[in-house]
């Protein structure tokens, strides 16, 4: 099993910025791919962003541009950091954490709320 704990949620303003933190821990050999997904009200769960253990990162298109992901792999660490933000991007964000393509282990964050707001 892995275990992911996720840090950095909040309240900010449009235009403001947020880091995100998803610290892993347990059997984490079995980790390729860390990153973030997010599940607004009313709609569904999406990827955010991602990030491999080699350093290769996939986007959401509403965020290229604007957040940038990262990974600590001697801290088992991937950070999320979100500028310019809108109230569109107000969601629970999500820190999963993967072995594709390698292998089918798939864990789950409890989630941390960003909320965009003035």
């Amino acid at each position: 099993q892995v275990q992911l704990v996720e840090s950095g949620g909040g309240l900010v303003q449009p235009g403001g910025s947020l880091r995100l933190s998803c610290t892993a821990s347990g059997r984490i050999f079995s980790i390729n791919a860390m990153g973030w997904y997010r599940q607004a009200p009313g709609k569904e769960r999406e990827l955010v962003a991602a990030i491999t253990r080699g350093g290769s990162t996939n986007y959401a298109d509403s965020v290229k541009g604007r957040f940038t992901i990262s990974r600590d792999n001697a801290k088992n660490t991937v950070y999320l950091q979100m500028n310019s933000l809108t109230p569109e991007d107000t969601a629970v964000y999500y820190c999963n954490a993967n072995g594709r393509p390698f292998n089918g282990v798939d864990y789950w964050g409890k989630g941390t709320l960003v909320t965009v707001s003035s």
